[in-house]
């Protein structure tokens, strides 16, 4: 099974707000955008035309590695709400 097929079988409970933060201005300097392919979800996507990040926070898996892995230590994370996020097993 590929990480496609597997992140496919997850279940996500949906937060009303974000849980992850950035501050554009200094996304905007930012060279690698490492966010963007380090995320094994896909959270993170450049936006050239409005030069912002695109965060699809609810796909989050809480692994933790964009915030290890921004160089400009930009990326403002925090746990979902309490019954919101992703859910690892059925049940």
């Amino acid at each position: 099974m590929n990480i496609n097929e597997k992140l496919s079988t997850l279940k996500y409970n949906k937060d009303k707000d974000s849980h992850l933060s950035v501050d554009n201005n200094i996304c905007r300097k930012c060279i690698k955008k490492v966010c963007t392919y380090i995320c094994p979800a896909n959270v993170y996507e450049w936006n050239d035309n409005s030069s912002s990040l695109i965060i699809r926070y609810e796909n989050c898996l809480e692994c933790g590695a964009c915030k290890i892995a921004c160089e400009k230590n930009n990326i403002q994370w925090r746990y979902p709400s309490a019954g919101c996020g992703v859910k690892f097993k059925n049940g």
